[in-house]
């Protein structure tokens, strides 16, 4: 069988613009479906109504723009998509493979931690029937498995989900759904066959893989990049205060996140344009150079003018 065509995606939240960091994953992701002659889409994470603007969607979108990102078609609005989620989430209510839960983050506070500091949910409601109360979230009722697959950076990873994770869940007590069940039914809608997305996601895959078993959905293959920290080991992103991109100097900017992902630029490419630069990193993109430490972002340059 002939392997299906290459789709890739970026899919960013818009609650504030892109900086360095969401520009690594930004690049990695094109880089690797332009080099495989394959599609690649962009796609709003902006399930988060109250912290989600469309002022920010287009931000994003101009800065790609500007960056040189282009994508195939058109773009996909999470928020218009809760008809689609919540068919999924009535498939897995009728599998029994969800149950209700009204557990507050303060009843939680004393759970167990897993590695990346998030809650292991303990159970409390796995067992009690359905509240009369619409204020309640639904969990995935997760078995005693373990998660294999294999990361086209990391290698062969697997994951304990019921010792690790435990039941998560795939919509909010406020009514809005969440990130991995939306996730897992977009990729599939939008025929996603390679997922290359920033490390701080890497130990969301096996719940990923885990929910496309329960939709019978297929697995795409999945690359997580380096993240990009500030001196301090701080992921950057909006809470650390990380700058936006500039919209001058794009070529030096580029020239640091190829570098960030195992691709310096080599000397005789100094002085070309970003666009230059763009289709050399294209014909010489090699994911098995990624690294899998974090970068640490280098001090901001004065200001130039320069693209």
């Amino acid at each position: 069988m002939n392997p299906a065509p290459y789709v890739g995606r970026f899919a960013p939240s818009p609650t504030g613009p892109l900086h360095l960091g969401s520009l690594v994953a930004a690049l990695a992701s094109w880089l690797d479906a332009r080099a495989a002659g394959g599609r690649w889409l962009v796609r709003m994470e902006d399930l988060d109504r109250p912290r989600c603007s469309q002022a920010a969607a287009d931000t994003l979108l101009r800065q790609l723009e500007v960056y040189g990102l282009t994508w195939d078609g058109a773009v996909l609005y999470q928020s218009q998509r809760d008809d689609a989620y919540a068919a999924a989430l009535d498939a897995l209510r009728s599998q029994g493979a969800v149950f209700a839960c009204t557990c507050t983050r303060s009843q939680l506070a004393h759970a167990p931690r897993n590695a990346e500091g998030e809650i292991v949910y303990p159970g409390t409601c796995r067992l009690h029937p359905a509240p009369h109360s619409e204020h309640h979230a639904w969990r995935v009722r997760v078995e005693n498995v373990s998660a294999h697959f294999v990361d086209r950076i990391h290698g062969a990873l697997q994951q304990d989900l019921a010792a690790e994770v435990g039941d998560f869940v795939v919509k909010r007590a406020d009514g809005l759904f969440a990130y991995q069940l939306a996730v897992v039914v977009d990729d599939a809608f939008q025929g996603v066959t390679q997922v290359v997305r920033g490390a701080d996601l890497l130990w969301n895959t096996p719940r990923q893989i885990y929910l496309q078993g329960l939709l019978g959905l297929p697995t795409p293959a999945y690359a997580h990049v380096p993240l990009v920290t500030n001196a301090a080991g701080q992921k950057l992103s909006k809470q650390t205060l990380a700058p936006a991109l500039p919209e001058t100097g794009r070529r030096a900017v580029l020239a640091e996140a190829l570098a960030a992902l195992g691709h310096p630029s080599p000397p005789e490419l100094l002085g070309t344009s970003p666009e230059q630069l763009l289709a050399w990193a294209s014909a010489h993109w090699r994911i098995e150079n990624v690294p899998t430490a974090p970068v640490v972002a280098k001090p901001a340059p004065a200001p130039d003018n320069p693209p």
